[in-house]
């Protein structure tokens, strides 16, 4: 599982993709290279001046010179390096178009996340981005299944994402209350229901469970004493059946009640991204309720509470996009600090309706996490892949702060 630490690389890395992912070429000129960590840097080496070479017969002038100078650049980086670092490199250049007939040369050298697992050479009109991507999906597959004896759930955790995937019911009745032979007959047929509706359970969790080779484990979920008839039955496939972590309480048997199976199951699942997040969450609502001036949220006041020293956690929302301009007057020297959702224009300067130049700008998120970094804080990266981490983006601005001492923020 990814710590705090990696998780802010992750964010990065997510970055550095979306970035990538608004280039565009006017043609297929933009070349995308991944070296792994065991290639010879002299082997890509020598295909690139093939390339080169190649890259004479391209009929259009500009098109095989901008390919030309981005093979030349690649050359040029790949200098620096006797071997590639130990996870690998990928190098993306090319022309990319600015809108109208304006262009501009890039390079970005990027060590991934993981290990580059196979080389590749792709020119087209955009970069190639899918291995770099597939970093990112999260690895930890949970399957889950909430029972009782009329009816059922079955879904997955996937990295932070529960998804349900059959409901199933019984129709097994109720119990009999007359005494008798009857009452006995009636017992053993309700008990064949009971155990034909497991089978049909087991069958669901099987064809869905199965498909998932990187499955680490099963919750089983329901009140007692269905959720241990389930797991005693043995109704899942042997496989899937060694894998059940526990079986834990759990009031509701539909969608509701996968949530209520996560949280339950948290002891075991204690090292999962989405505990560690909701766990997170949950103590800066819990002591924003309890109104012990112990939590903060909104940019202004947590970047005060930053500077005072008295963050204890950081919290970001992963989708929170936001830059820090400084902008100042050509005539007068007026400057401007704000914050904008968009990179646009610097504007006309309120005092003299001079130009304004742009002369500093960052990422919100990087200046948060350096000014973080500066007084020993935990920082983690919340996603909004559950309701918590929706609630934090949506209701609080996606920045937050848990303190470690009540400052006054007026």
């Amino acid at each position: 599982m990814s710590n705090p630490i990696e998780s802010i690389k992750r964010y990065e890395f997510k970055r550095v993709i979306e970035n990538l992912e608004g280039k565009k070429g006017q043609a297929t000129e933009l070349i995308t290279i991944y070296i792994p960590p065991d290639k010879q840097i002299s082997d890509v080496t020598s295909q690139l001046r093939d390339e080169y070479g190649q890259a004479a017969n391209i009929k259009s002038k500009s098109t095989r010179t901008n390919v030309q100078s981005a093979l030349s650049s690649i050359m040029s980086r790949l200098k620096y390096y006797r071997f590639p670092p130990s996870k690998g490199l990928v190098i993306f250049t090319g022309t990319i178009s600015l809108g109208g007939d304006k262009t501009t040369m890039e390079t970005l050298v990027v060590e991934p996340i993981e290990p580059i697992k196979s080389y590749q050479y792709r020119c087209d009109s955009t970069f190639n981005l899918e291995p770099l991507k597939e970093m990112l999906k999260e690895k930890d597959v949970f399957g889950l299944v909430v029972v009782d004896r009329n009816e059922a759930t079955v879904g997955i955790l996937d990295g932070k994402r529960i998804k349900p995937i059959k409901h199933l019911t019984s129709g097994v009745p109720g119990k009999h209350t007359k005494g008798g032979q009857s009452q006995r007959r009636f017992e053993r047929l309700r008990l064949i229901a009971i155990h034909e509706f497991y089978k049909r359970i087991g069958e669901a969790a099987n064809n869905e469970f199965l498909q998932h080779p990187e499955l680490k484990g099963v919750l089983i979920g329901g009140p007692s004493p269905t959720k241990e008839e389930f797991v005693d039955g043995e109704y899942l496939h042997h496989e899937l059946q060694q894998r059940i972590l526990g079986a834990f309480d759990a009031s509701y048997t539909d969608e509701f009640g996968l949530s209520e199976l996560v949280e339950n199951g948290a002891e075991v699942l204690q090292e999962l991204d989405l505990m560690r997040e909701k766990n997170a969450v949950e103590r800066f609502l819990k002591e924003l309720v309890h109104d012990s001036n112990k939590a903060t949220y909104g940019e202004k006041q947590v970047r005060k509470a930053l500077e005072l020293g008295a963050v204890d956690t950081l919290l970001l929302s992963e989708a929170l996009r936001i830059q820090r301009v400084t902008n100042r007057c050509s005539l007068c020297g007026f400057t401007l600090e704000q914050t904008i959702r968009a990179i646009k224009g610097a504007g006309v300067c309120p005092k003299c309706e001079g130009s304004m130049e742009r002369v500093h700008e960052e990422d919100v998120v990087d200046e948060l996490i350096r000014r973080a970094g500066d007084t020993s804080t935990a920082v983690e990266f919340i996603s909004t892949d559950f309701d918590e981490g929706e609630q934090l983006m949506r209701a609080f601005g996606g920045i937050a702060a848990i303190l470690r001492f009540a400052i006054d923020e007026h």
